[in-house]
């Protein structure tokens, strides 16, 4: 029957002792030293056994693994802390049979496991092989000396080898309390060998780490070296300086950079360290090399996440523009749901001054991005765009990775001004160059003949301007939305200059608003006398003129503040240059304002007709294109056509010349827009019958009197609302463009959609 034996309990946090194992255990809680003092009380035996969760303060019966070791107290040290060292040697296993939790500590009683003894050849070959496994373990890590062999291999009871070798290896808990719970030693022994000999093979595996990561710092401690020589070396030639690639290395490896710079950048080091000082193709290297390590290959800016700051920015920065900042805002919407899309190519379409460039550094500011701008106009060369070749002499990247490296992130609103003034020559073609900058299923591997490697342009915000879409290649607009931005009427000039342009103009002249008021009405003044615009840039010119003026007056010791009146403005700005319309005050024959577009925005078209004695040609002066000619050849026809019901002769065209001309002959003036109002001006002056000055109207004619839709119909209806006009005639099917005119001007004016030329005789013509 086997021995049993009542013991003290002494929990251990995290160790497993084995049989034979001598070891020292620090014991600082109260119930545990209570055992130990009982353990020494009698017979200085006492039960080790491990806590399943070291981190368990006051462990109870469930808490502990049911399989400890007896052991027996060598020797017990009470420490300064309070705390108590003991020193311990394990005896036999003993496996827990019933537990008891006494006042002042545990008790337990305890079956002593006894190994038997197996003199087997499977048991002797088995032992063998655990002592070899563990000797190639020995031998490898070299972490136990090898005294500790000997002691292995001079012991003949397998049980005590086992449980030798296991107290050696460095293993987990739960694989130490299994060895020590097994109880058969030949189990014991075959789950010690399928131990060791993966703590052989992880041994190995750690050995070739060893090996390869020391072999990569001999061959790093070698270049050093050889590097270090070299500038030695150079150093005595005079050549250091041009070969010290220490700062290069810094900055590469102190950003982030794709591979392939990487590799390209070493490339490159290497060139410039076997190179001579003098030689001429060290600066070209010097030069490349901090492009490539100066552009933001992997460096981003964070997007502003909230759509209500971001509109808040944009109103306060610019007064109407409504659909512009909705596309803007529905992109940052678009944007937060799914970050990494591409980014649009806004085209914002519109006539000088009305805040194109303005509202992209706008856009930059609501959604947090840098902003870049780069001009276009006049631009001829492909290499602006693509970059030079390293061939050349001077070579440079061109204005786009130039404009991401002042950036300083991939990401910026990156604005192109003017795309509709690039022109071509033998240089090559910029606009086409443009195609793979701007285009999303190209731009995310943009290479510039310069920097020779693929450039991420897909997360770049793209805003072109122009003054006109006629001007850009039809490819190129293909790959934008075009966004228009129409003239401004005068309440809109009157807020903006308000809101902005007044404070703005103070400042730049040094000025408070203490130093000088404006007094009622003088910019509606400014605005209806001085200046004839679609935008507001002439009306902040002016502005800035009056403080300027203010200025100089405090200057001169007159006493601020400096008021200005409408009485006294004319002080200020000389007398008004535009005190009369340019249409006709009374009804006249032969006189019609028409309406026109131009890339400055709207304006009337006073067309005049005047009937000669002749032989029926028609004389067209006012540097007339080719399409307003054939307008009036159509008109004429149309007019010969309707002789009858127009009360003309039937031969008045054999023996009449016809002569129209349009005002201001120096400027060119085409367009597909004129056919009715020359053809009224001529039926005016061959009937004799007045035309009512307050209509002014556009659309094209055909051989049968239809009247064909146009385009720029708000800029139209703006320049002649600002010349007074009061009746609008256009052609039916522009009648939803209607919409598109604001408000404060549809109310003023008299919309009649026509569909043909006697619709419109009825209501332009007196009868």
């Amino acid at each position: 029957m086997a021995e049993t034996k009542k013991l003290p309990v002494l929990p251990l946090r995290g160790v497993v002792v084995f049989p034979y194992m001598l070891i020292h255990l620090d014991v600082g809680r109260p119930r545990s030293m209570e055992a130990l003092e009982a353990a020494m009380v009698q017979d200085r035996e006492i039960f080790l056994t491990a806590q399943l969760d070291p981190e368990t303060e006051e462990p109870e019966e469930k808490d502990l693994y049911p399989v400890g070791t007896l052991a027996e107290i060598r020797q017990l040290i009470k420490l300064p802390d309070g705390s108590v060292r003991v020193l311990v040697e394990g005896k036999k296993r003993a496996r827990k049979q019933a537990f008891t939790a006494l006042e002042r500590y545990d008790e337990v009683e305890a079956e002593i496991c006894i190994d038997p003894i197996d003199g087997s050849m499977g048991m002797e070959a088995l032992t063998r092989a655990v002592v070899h496994e563990f000797e190639e373990w020995v031998r490898l890590s070299k972490k136990i000396p090898a005294e500790t062999l000997i002691s292995v291999a001079i012991i003949d009871d397998a049980g005590r080898l086992a449980d030798l070798i296991a107290s050696h290896l460095s293993l987990k808990l739960e694989t130490r309390q299994e060895l020590l719970a097994c109880i058969d030693v030949r189990k014991r022994l075959e789950r010690l060998y399928e131990v060791v000999a993966r703590e052989l093979e992880i041994q190995k595996v750690e050995q070739k780490i060893g090996v390869r990561v020391r072999k990569q710092m001999e061959k790093i401690q070698k270049d050093y070296y050889l590097r270090e020589q070299i500038k030695a070396i150079r150093k005595e030639l005079g050549d250091a300086e041009s070969t010290d690639s220490t700062a290069y290395r810094e900055r590469l490896e102190a950003g982030r950079y794709p591979k392939d710079v990487e590799k390209t950048v070493e490339k490159e080091l290497k060139r410039l360290e076997a190179m001579n000082s003098m030689s001429a193709e060290v600066g070209v290297i010097r030069s490349y090399l901090d492009w490539l390590l100066d552009l933001p290959w992997l460096v981003e800016t964070e997007d502003t996440e909230d759509i209500t700051a971001a509109k808040k920015i944009l109103d306060k920065d610019h007064y109407g523009l409504e659909k512009v900042k909705d596309r803007i805002l529905d992109y940052l919407a678009v944007h937060q749901l799914i970050s990494d899309r591409a980014a649009p190519i806004l085209c914002l379409v519109g006539p000088p001054g009305v805040g194109k460039t303005s509202l992209a550094a706008s856009v930059a500011r609501a959604m947090g991005r840098k902003f870049v701008r780069a001009s276009l106009g006049g631009v001829r060369d492909e290499a602006e765009i693509r970059g030079h070749r390293r061939t050349y002499v001077g070579a440079m990247p061109g204005r786009v990775l130039e404009g991401i490296k002042n950036a300083g992130s991939r990401n910026p609103v990156f604005l192109l001004d003017e795309v509709d003034k690039l022109a071509a020559d033998y240089r090559g073609d910029p606009s086409a160059a443009l195609l793979e900058v701007l285009d999303p299923a190209q731009n995310a591997t943009f290479s510039d003949h310069y920097i020779e490697l693929p450039f991420d342009l897909s997360r770049v915000l793209w805003i072109v301007t122009a003054n006109s879409l006629g001007g850009i290649p039809r490819p190129l607009r293909d790959r934008m939305e075009i966004i228009t931005l129409s003239s401004y009427t005068e309440y809109e000039k009157l807020e903006i200059a308000k809101r902005y342009l007044v404070a703005r103009q103070r400042e730049q002249n040094g000025l408070t608003a203490k130093d000088i008021q404006l007094g009622a009405g003088v910019i509606q003044k400014i605005i209806q006398e001085y200046t004839r615009e679609s935008g507001v840039r002439e009306l902040e010119r002016l502005i800035g003129r009056v403080c300027r003026k203010a200025a100089r007056r405090i200057v001169e010791n007159e006493d601020a503040p400096i008021r200005v009146t409408k009485k006294n403005l004319s002080t200020f700005l000389d007398r008004a240059k535009f005190l009369e319309k340019k249409a006709e005050k009374k009804p006249q024959v032969g006189v019609v304002t028409g309406m026109a577009w131009t890339e400055v925005g709207g304006d009337i078209l006073p067309t005049e007709a005047t009937v000669l004695k002749g032989k029926g040609k028609l004389i067209l002066t006012g540097r007339l294109g080719d399409v307003m000619q054939e307008s009036a050849q159509a008109a004429l026809s149309y007019i010969r056509s309707r002789t009858e019901k127009l009360g003309l002769a039937a031969d008045f065209y054999e023996k009449e010349d016809i002569h129209i001309h349009l005002p201001e002959g120096a400027v060119p003036k085409d367009g597909p827009s004129a056919g009715i109002t020359m053809a009224t001006a001529m039926i005016s002056a061959l009937t004799g019958c007045k035309v009512r000055r307050d209509v002014a109207m556009t659309g094209e004619i055909t051989l049968r009197g239809n009247v064909l839709p146009i385009g720029g119909l708000k800029e139209k209806v703006l320049a002649a609302y600002r010349e007074g006009m009061k009746t609008i005639i256009l052609p039916k099917e522009n009648k939803p463009d209607i919409e598109d005119i604001p408000e404060t001007v549809r109310e003023k004016l008299e919309f009649v959609p026509v569909e043909h030329m006697d619709e419109v005789l009825r209501i332009a013509l007196l009868r």
